[in-house]
């Protein structure tokens, strides 16, 4: 029996959150389990803030997690992982993507960007098993930096607690990212696995 796992991908527009999260729920479809799924994307196509709440396991009744519910938290940037910080449940997991992207108040100069201690602290007080990565810098050596979302596939399958073949995460991901690209992003895909060993994910 597979373990219910509710799991929060949050981010910016951009950033291929979405489609990470579809691929996620194809994975978990063709093992047979139950997925539901919802997208928050606000002002998406300006940078705005994009979530997507994941909730897999043999059945499922709702999309929406709830608060301190989440077992695993996704994050393509620092802030936008402070913000859903209320979400992880006690001894949850957070990937964090060393990424600041300001909005427009920071930039403006009428708030200031928190830094990593701040982030992290905000996090230490729900759970331990807190990683920043620095993801971006990975997915820009691999030579695309759009493959970030992939990439981070690849660290969230190391921290899933049931094993799923990398066949089938291969199958996935081709059934959604075009032909002439989808090579670059499996290698994005097992650099995310590898980095995720080598920081015990």
């Amino acid at each position: 029996m597979v373990e219910k796992q509710d799991i929060l991908l949050v981010g910016v527009g951009g950033q291929g959150i979405i489609l990470a999260s579809d691929i996620l729920g194809e994975v978990a479809l063709q093992m047979g389990l139950d997925v539901k799924k919802t997208d928050t994307l606000g002002m998406a196509q300006r940078g705005g803030s994009v979530t997507s709440h994941l909730r897999i396991g043999e059945k499922v009744w709702a999309p929406l997690i709830s608060l301190a519910e989440a077992d695993i938290i996704i994050a393509f940037e620092k802030l936008e992982a402070a913000r859903w910080a209320h979400f992880i449940k006690p001894e949850g997991m957070v990937i964090i993507n060393d990424l600041a992207i300001p909005p427009l108040s920071i930039s403006l100069g009428t708030h200031q960007y928190p830094g990593d201690e701040e982030i992290l602290n905000v996090y230490k007080q729900r759970t331990d098993r807190i990683h920043l990565i620095p993801g971006s810098r990975h997915a820009d050596s691999i030579g695309d930096i759009r493959t970030l979302n992939i990439f981070m596939l690849g660290l969230l399958s190391a921290a899933l607690p049931f094993r799923i073949d990398n066949q089938l995460w291969e199958k996935s991901i081709a059934a959604f990212i075009p032909k002439k690209i989808a090579d670059l992003n499996m290698r994005a895909f097992n650099a995310g696995r590898e980095v995720a060993e080598s920081v015990n994910i």
